[in-house]
């Protein structure tokens, strides 16, 4: 959390009183920093680890450390004792390669400098360190140097107080947190330091290439670690464990700093209480709003991430407003936003802004300098270029964790992240020659098949008067028939069965004429105004004298049935919804396909004949023979039926 001034948070005890009311009054949420248990960042564990590959065209090695894909080793981050190593376009002409000092099988001791992206593995160093609260020790290096992000005077004040000390032949680095230490806490640090460099050493001694000998500290400890100094009021945190394993932390590294980790104890979630969440749900979203009415829209792709910046509802401020005024506080707005965007995304790579352009240079100068200043306090390193011509500002992030969005989200499964999908018209299209094909291939024997698809796909061969499938079947000389829901996926494709017209048609066609079935009517007849349509799977039932009860569940008397439509009408006309016949109460499971021989038909008595005590599923008690010789047909479109099977089965006996 940030102060929302820019200036740094009272210290004094009496914003405790004032939490209860509003914990996040005067803060905001300025980064985010996310870690899945199952995949913890390796930025900082030290591998053993066996070149797999030496690639003297790329001048780097692959290293095999353990992981599914090979670290990446440059030249210029490799070190051996006693050797120099060639530097990227600082090296002589015929001086040492990369192949001169690395062999495939050689084992080396690696440091990740740079988490696993997408396809890219690891990032991989051979310049060890073990980093500290204030200080990062270089086991290889030389010297001590000083963070840049500190002021001169500063980090002038802080080589004073670490000249002369004893690094045991190696170097140090002065961290941003160590603003304001003296010398003893340097001195103190050094020695954990140095112990857990000698811990590292033994471990690799005994360890077996591929394998981890040091593994870097879990994200709260790295975060304290890192970030936590005097100039932050205080670290809250809602986890026992964790607010222990801090306290520990800091009363070794900096004892000072102990009463400023709080543990927070209320009812109300910390993450709610502190407006987190709010901020955590939109980190997904394409759109950001700026507080006059413009808006920033971030697109991501593959090799950079692009912000659009729009004025939106914002049309200036009183009559006296200008278009270049207008223009200017979005742009002003959006800098600032853009900043804390990219902070809480954690995005990283090529950045191109897309402001509005403005005519005036001043103009284009004040929204540069807001946009560097809001940069400044970002900790990840970034360049930022000049606005072009066209109005967009070229800038480089550092790529440090995958980001936000990848760590929250995955790809979609329908579309694989691209956003969009073939529409129904396009599958079609493809499925029709793919039918066309299957045909041309088909024994002459075959009359017919059944396809299973979304019935949204199916829609586009039987809507418009079934043109399309008229003239494929013209086309090819067999007929085709279609079954499937839309809980199938778009592009699913499955021959059902293929065989003579009649046997196709058998299983293709849901209902039989006398077939009652319980609809939903969802739309009024185009052409007859009485009437109604129900749908059922792509399977249109038009529903005569059904205009009045578009919106409700009615059971219906199937009248004719065909491969695509049927006729139906209203079996109770009366107000309210139709019960469910007993018959269709207890649904059961579509029974396999199966050949099977059909007895002869007993003429079907009227509807008036039906024994009211039937069992449920239609079938008369007793009549084994007849239910093996026809078993019942259920509709198979999601329509709930009383089937006539129990009326058979009564004139058979």
């Amino acid at each position: 959390m940030e102060a929302t001034d820019g200036s740094s948070p009272s210290k004094t005890p009496q914003r405790r009183g004032r939490r209860k009311a509003d914990p996040a009054a005067g803060y905001r949420v300025a980064e985010l920093y996310l870690e899945r248990r199952g995949n913890r960042s390796i930025v900082g564990n030290i591998y053993k680890g066996r070149v797999d590959n030496v690639l003297a065209g790329l001048e780097a090695a692959f290293v095999d450390i353990g992981l599914e894909k090979n670290g990446f080793l440059h030249v210029d981050e490799i070190v051996l004792p006693g050797v120099e190593t060639p530097r990227r376009g600082r090296g002589k002409e015929g001086g040492k390669k990369i192949t001169d000092l690395l062999k495939p099988g050689q084992e080396v001791v690696v440091q990740v400098v740079k988490d696993p992206l997408k396809t890219k593995g690891a990032r991989l160093s051979m310049e060890l360190t073990v980093a500290g609260r204030y200080m990062v020790y270089t086991p290889t290096g030389e010297g001590i140097g000083v963070s840049k992000r500190l002021d001169d005077k500063e980090r002038e004040r802080l080589r004073r107080e670490a000249k002369a000390l004893d690094l045991r032949g190696g170097g140090a680095i002065i961290r941003t947190a160590a603003d304001g230490a003296k010398r003893e806490d340097f001195e103190r640090e050094l020695q954990y330091l140095f112990k857990l460099h000698e811990v590292l050493q033994k471990r690799v001694a005994e360890a077996t290439a591929p394998s981890l000998v040091f593994q870097e500290a879990d994200l709260s400890v790295r975060v304290v670690r890192d970030i936590f100094s005097a100039h932050f009021e205080r670290a809250v945190v809602d986890d026992p464990q964790q607010y222990q394993r801090l306290v520990s932390f800091f009363t070794r590294t900096a004892p000072e700093l102990v009463d400023r980790v709080e543990l927070y104890e209320e009812s109300t979630p910390l993450f709610e209480a502190y407006g987190v969440e709010r901020v955590i749900e939109g980190l997904v979203s394409r759109r950001v709003d700026l507080p006059s009415g413009g808006y920033l829209m971030i697109d991501y792709a593959e090799a950079l991430t692009v912000i659009d910046v729009n004025s939106g509802s914002f049309v200036g401020r009183g009559k006296q407003a200008r278009l270049e005024d207008t223009i200017t506080r979005t742009n002003l707005e959006a800098a600032e936003a853009v900043v804390n965007e990219l902070r809480l995304r954690d995005i990283g790579g090529i950045i191109v802004i897309d402001f509005i352009d403005m005519a005036r240079a001043r103009n284009r100068d004040a929204v540069m300098k807001t946009l560097r200043k809001a940069l400044d306090e970002d900790r990840t390193k970034t360049f930022t270029a000049e606005i072009s011509r066209l109005g967009l500002v070229e800038m480089t992030r550092q790529n440090v964790t995958e980001g936000v969005r990848e760590i929250m989200t995955r790809p979609c499964p329908t579309c694989d992240g691209d956003g969009v999908v073939l529409s129904e018209e396009t599958i079609a299209i493809e499925f029709e020659r793919r039918l066309r094909e299957l045909a041309s291939r088909a024994p002459r024997k075959t009359e017919a098949f059944l396809v299973q698809m979304n019935a949204k796909v199916s829609a586009q061969f039987t809507g418009n008067s079934a043109r399309v499938l008229h003239q494929l079947e013209h086309d090819t000389g067999r007929n085709f028939h279609f079954e499937g829901s839309e809980g199938l996926p778009l592009d699913h494709f499955d021959i059902l069965m293929e065989g003579t017209l009649d046997e196709v048609r058998e299983r293709a066609i849901p209902f039989h004429e006398g077939d009652e079935v319980l609809v939903s009517i969802v739309e009024p007849h185009m052409y007859a105004v009485d009437d109604a349509v129900a749908k059922i799977d792509g399977y249109i039932v038009s529903v005569r004298g059904g205009g009045q009860h578009v919106g409700e569940k009615r059971l219906v008397r199937i009248e004719e049935a065909g491969r695509t439509s049927a006729t139906a009408v209203l079996v109770d006309n009366g107000a309210g919804p139709a019960a469910p016949p007993k018959a269709a109460a207890q649904p059961k499971p579509k029974p396999a396909p199966r050949p099977r021989t059909r007895a002869a038909k007993a003429p079907e008595p009227p509807a008036e004949a039906e024994e009211p005590d039937a069992e449920p599923n239609g079938e008369a008690e007793g009549d084994d023979d007849a239910l093996e010789s026809k078993p019942r047909r259920r509709g198979r479109r999601g329509g709930r039926r009383r089937s006539a099977a129990k009326a058979e089965a009564t004139s058979a006996e």
